[in-house]
């Protein structure tokens, strides 16, 4: 995809309404990756820089060019005529705060993701702590069967088909 991608930032080079740009985010952008919630790579996100949305449609290069090609000012502060009544009314309340009752709110929605974050990652680890005990269960019962006189067992009905000529 990393060459399709470069491909598709240098065609968008300059443009005036979309910005194609990539992050690394195990160096430098590793802050502004944990910001947007980047979990995984490669991730694509598009829309308002403040409000970033992800990106699930095609990879290749054809596709990734048909998106950006469709992309441009969104609804938002900035580009209220871009907007719905609902999110333009939610717009007027927001602006109508002082900016410390937004942080606030900013914060305590970005709490909210965080405990939503913990929560599954240690409902993940609980699931990978059961497939771990049940393969090793499985692994250790498997084990017994094949102790228990598997392969003789196999070994004598190989030897009586060939001594029958079965084989």
């Amino acid at each position: 995809m990393k060459p399709d991608w470069d491909k598709l930032m240098k065609e968008f080079e300059g443009s005036s309404s979309v910005l194609v740009a990539d992050v690394d985010c195990t160096a430098g952008g590793q802050g502004k990756c944990q910001e947007v919630g980047v979990r995984g790579y490669p991730t694509i996100k598009y829309g308002d820089p403040n409000d970033l949305q992800d990106y699930n449609g095609g990879r290749s290069f054809a596709e990734l060019q048909k998106f950006a090609q469709s992309l441009g000012p969104t609804c938002g502060p900035a580009n209220l005529d871009l907007c719905d009544n609902k999110k333009k009314k939610l717009i007027d309340e927001y602006m109508a705060l002082d900016s410390t009752k937004r942080e606030s709110m900013i914060k305590e929605k970005e709490a909210e993701i965080e405990k939503l974050e913990a929560d599954f990652k240690t409902f993940v680890e609980g699931l990978q702590k059961k497939y771990q005990e049940s393969s090793d269960k499985k692994d250790k019962d498997v084990e017994a069967v094949k102790n228990s006189g598997l392969g003789l067992l196999k070994a004598v009905n190989a030897f009586q088909k060939k001594a029958k000529g079965e084989l």
